[in-house]
């Protein structure tokens, strides 16, 4: 399996002969080492419905025809536009060809601004737990600190955890090194920072927070193999 951070909270994850987006925010993501328009994938996850995560999701899915999965509102959303999707909820899991979803709750908003100043309601925020290959990925999505961390840090064998670190929308990286250590994840990797300057971060602080060997800022493109 190879899993490779591309800017913001953008993931994308090789598996099973399939390529899995995570959030692909790309258009207008100044920290992103992609090009929207040459991205290729089979499935997009999504964790909630604000912009800096949905991002080119529409364009993405429907040139590649790839399945979106998301929460029930916004996979609705989404196929009213055109797109595959299969929507799921909070605590639900689903064994897909590619491998296993499951969504977790996240302390957060979801929802589209639209031009004419209207706020469509697009479901609850989430975390995604991915599994494939004996392996599982925590995508924390966007959140605040939360005493669950624990109870999924317990209940599941987290091989990474993606945790956003930017402040101010999210946890900072004083909370997320307490939610690192809550999940008890071998590897972490600090998301959500850098790309607007309300969540200005420096990733390797956040690492210098964590017990030696378990941090790991990734650069936009950087990749690792489990």
């Amino acid at each position: 399996m190879k899993i490779s951070y591309h800017g913001h909270s953008v993931v994308r994850i090789e598996t099973n002969g399939k390529t899995i987006l995570i959030d692909p925010f790309i258009t207008g993501n100044t920290t992103t080492d992609l090009n929207a328009a040459d991205v290729k994938a089979d499935v997009i996850l999504l964790t909630h419905g604000h912009g800096d995560h949905v991002g080119d999701t529409v364009e993405i899915a429907k040139r590649n025809n790839a399945l979106v999965v998301a929460t029930f509102e916004l996979a609705t959303y989404l196929s009213w536009q055109g797109v595959e999707t299969f929507g799921m909820n909070i605590g639900g899991a689903r064994e897909f060809d590619f491998g296993t979803v499951k969504f977790t709750q996240a302390f957060h908003s979801s929802g589209f601004v639209t031009d004419d100043k209207q706020i469509i309601y697009l479901g609850m925020p989430t975390g995604i737990l991915f599994t494939a290959e004996g392996k599982t990925i925590y995508h924390a999505g966007d959140t605040g600190l939360f005493s669950d961390m624990k109870l999924i840090g317990e209940r599941h064998n987290i091989d990474v955890a993606f945790l956003p670190i930017g402040d101010s929308f999210t946890m900072g990286p004083e909370d997320a090194a307490v939610a690192a250590e809550w999940l008890g994840a071998k590897l972490v990797v600090p998301i959500h920072y850098n790309t607007f300057p309300p969540i200005v971060q420096d990733p390797e602080r956040f690492v210098s927070l964590l017990p030696p060997g378990v941090g790991r800022a990734l650069k936009p493109g950087e990749s690792i193999e489990l």
